[in-house]
C-alpha cells in the first residue's frame, strides 16, 4: 500500500513527537510549511499554550528568504514573550531549503537550539 506524500509526513511528524516535548522555560519551536506560506510557533506543550507565533504572510521575497523573516520574527517575539532556549520540531518537513533558512535565521537572531 502506497502511502500519500502527506501521510508519510504525518508518520515522521508523530515520532518526532514522541521525542520532543516544550516546557514554559524551553517551548517548542514548531514549523508548519505550505505551499504558499511558512509558519512557526512557540508552544508550551505542558500547559497548552502557544506564546508567540509568526508567519509570512506580510513578509516579501522568494519563499526561502520569506522563511529567513519569519526565523527573525519569531526569534523577536520569543524575546518578548521571555524565551531564550527553544526545542526545535521540523513537523515532519526535511531540515532543508525554507526550514534551514527558518532555523538558521532564528539562530542568528539569539534563539538558543
Amino acid at each position: 500500500m502506497t502511502q500519500s506524500k502527506k501521510d508519510s509526513r504525518q508518520r515522521v511528524r508523530f515520532t518526532i513527537r514522541k521525542k520532543v516535548s516544550g516546557t514554559s522555560e524551553r517551548p517548542r519551536l514548531a514549523v508548519f510549511r505550505s505551499n504558499k506560506e511558512i509558519y512557526a510557533q512557540l508552544i508550551d506543550d505542558v500547559a497548552g499554550n502557544t506564546l508567540a507565533s509568526a508567519s509570512s504572510k506580510d513578509a516579501k521575497g522568494n519563499k526561502t528568504e520569506q522563511a529567513a523573516v519569519v526565523g527573525k520574527l519569531i526569534a523577536d517575539n520569543a524575546k518578548k514573550a521571555g524565551v531564550e532556549a527553544v526545542v526545535f520540531d521540523r513537523g515532519g518537513f526535511l531540515y532543508h531549503g525554507r526550514v534551514k533558512a527558518l532555523a538558521d535565521s532564528a539562530r542568528e537572531a539569539g534563539l538558543k537550539f
